[in-house]
């Protein structure tokens, strides 16, 4: 295995031992769901998740036995089956031919934190890499989320995804570059900046490449939009709308948007100007949250119903423009029906499958 490869998957070692840790204290539905769905993502997360736990049985035997059990700990895993990819836990134990008095008392030590604290063991020993380099071999991963459902995933590269409800990833690590393709919804990006190995994000008719930043993009029926809450992007149209164009390189130029500045992309306009925006509000979301000021109503029951379970429907045309200011729970659509129904001339009727406001 190559230095490159050998890092990427120290990375997917800390992804398994976070779930690990997860998984003994205990995971709720939806955790579980995930957990699921991060080892159908690649074999390797099996492989290492499967590795970790042999190696946290075999420590907790240690710390009973600790004499016995640590000498036939390390005899084990230097006679474990060679294999071309091996999981990073046993390569940890490679070169220990002759275990020597201050190996001895470290490995117990370990084992005694182990039993105390796994999870304060693993962090240390696999401490994110300071400079990770790509893989030699094309990798994907896809994630998706349900209606209200949102999830975190620490991606192989040290970076965060966060997905927002109805929402569709894939992710391809090559050598070239890091490649996101957003296929609906929304996702929030804390990019782990390497150089040389570029992070880009096509979702519709847009494309960003990261500068080193964290950014949000949302796809909004036929556009998509941007904003940059840390560092700078650069954002232009994709090449895949701009296949079968005429003069495609009349498009080519990218725009750079710096923190606090949001774009519109929209298929066949561009270029388009970055504006300032609150980015707080925009990303709200992270912390299942949705904040108005002064935004029409149906605009508000609009964001709504991209969480709901029955969706809001403003009957009365007077009422979609009324202007809401607020924040408000995204899994909680019964504290703005009650909103609702404190504002003067405003009827609220709640059905089984949708709920309809009205003018009194």
């Amino acid at each position: 295995m190559s230095a490159r490869e050998d890092q990427v998957r120290s990375l997917i070692a800390q992804e398994a031992a976070d779930w690990f840790v997860e998984n003994r204290a205990g995971l709720a539905p939806k955790a579980r769901q995930s957990f699921a769905a991060w080892l159908k993502a690649s074999p390797v997360h099996v492989e290492e998740y499967l590795a970790l736990s042999v190696i946290a049985r075999d420590l907790r035997a240690a710390c009973e036995a600790p004499h016995a059990s640590i000498d036939d700990l390390l005899t084990r895993a230097r006679h474990e089956e060679e294999s071309p990819v091996r999981p990073l836990w046993p390569r940890l134990f490679e070169g220990l031919r002759t275990p020597s008095p201050r190996w001895r008392t470290a490995a117990v030590a370990m084992a005694a934190i182990a039993v105390v604290s796994l999870g304060l063991l693993v962090s240390w020993n696999l401490r994110p890499t300071a400079n990770v380099a790509a893989p030699s071999a094309v990798t994907a991963l896809r994630f998706e989320t349900r209606h209200g459902e949102q999830q975190t995933h620490r991606l192989a590269d040290n970076s965060v995804l966060h997905l927002n409800t109805d929402t569709a990833v894939t992710i391809r690590y090559s050598k070239k570059e890091r490649l996101v393709t957003l296929a609906s919804g929304e996702a929030d990006f804390e990019v782990a900046h390497v150089p040389g190995w570029p992070f880009r994000v096509l979702a519709g008719p847009a494309q960003v490449v990261d500068l080193g930043t964290q950014f949000d993009v949302r796809l909004e029926g036929r556009s998509t939009l941007v904003t940059v809450v840390e560092g700078r992007v650069a954002v232009g149209p994709s090449p895949l709308a701009e296949r079968g164009r005429a003069n495609p390189d009349q498009t080519a130029r990218l725009v750079q948007l710096g923190v606090g500045e949001q774009i519109t992309i929209s298929d066949g306009e561009w270029p388009a100007t970055p504006v300032p925006t609150d980015a707080q509000r925009t990303t709200a979301w992270l912390h299942r949250q949705i904040m108005f000021e002064r935004e029409p109503l149906e605009r508000v029951a609009s964001e709504f119903n991209r969480y709901a379970p029955k969706p809001f429907e403003i009957t009365s045309p007077a009422l979609r423009s009324m202007e809401i200011s607020g924040v408000f729970a995204t899994d909680d659509s019964e504290a703005f029906v009650a909103f609702l129904r404190s504002l003067e001339g405003v009827h609220v009727e709640e059905t089984a499958t949708r709920i309809r406001v009205s003018q009194e």
